[in-house]
């Protein structure tokens, strides 16, 4: 989604891009967008119940009390006239109809990756992969989990050459905008090449 809208004093060239924010159940989703989010985040969370503990992996996440249902939304402005609508997808595999809906318009994801529980964050490469939607992994470095280089986990999740991989903390505001940042600069560099294919 490039949405354009008009800023202070009628300027018209501002931008607002629509970013995706998607991984495995626990790996820090709402975190980031929370983190990032220059306004008040809307969250769709609920308290994990019983019935939902039979259905949701909490391995290596037990201390996880609570879970998005529907979405995550925050918006951060990278520099003057150029802004990011961020959309946080649920992790869990029963809510993935929603990521139809929410990719429609998105100019690019950020996956985020837990290398305790590296496999969850799987289904997430293959969406974006099979739609061609430009994405950065961002490995959420947890305390006290096992640390791994950007070209370990690349050739773990075996990405296509040239996918971004960054080491992110979620909690951290500017760690979150240096992956956003990539991810803008990323995307950008795709769709141009795409659009230079297309023409030649």
């Amino acid at each position: 989604m490039v949405t354009e809208y008009s800023g202070t004093g009628g300027d018209t060239s501002a931008l607002a891009l629509k970013i995706l924010v998607a991984g495995g159940f626990g790996v820090g989703k709402t975190t980031l967008v929370g983190a990032v989010s220059e306004i008040r985040p809307l969250r769709t969370e609920e308290l994990l119940s019983e019935a939902g503990r039979l259905v949701d992996d909490t391995d290596g996440v037990d201390r996880k009390v609570t879970t998005t249902v529907a979405m995550d939304f925050g918006r951060i402005t990278i520099r003057s006239g150029l802004s990011l609508y961020l959309f946080g997808t649920p992790g869990q595999d029963r809510f993935w109809f929603l990521w139809d809906e929410l990719s429609q318009g998105a100019l690019g994801a950020v996956v985020l990756a837990d290398t305790r529980r590296l496999e969850d964050c799987f289904p997430a490469v293959d969406y974006f992969e099979h739609r061609r939607i430009p994405f950065v992994v961002a490995v959420n470095c947890f305390t006290g989990a096992r640390a791994y280089g950007a070209g370990d986990v690349s050739r773990a999740l075996d990405l296509d050459d040239g996918t971004p991989v960054v080491l992110c903390d979620a909690r951290d505001r500017d760690s979150g905008k240096e992956v956003l940042i990539r991810l803008v600069e990323y995307a950008g560099r795709m769709y141009t090449a795409r659009l230079l294919d297309t023409v030649g």
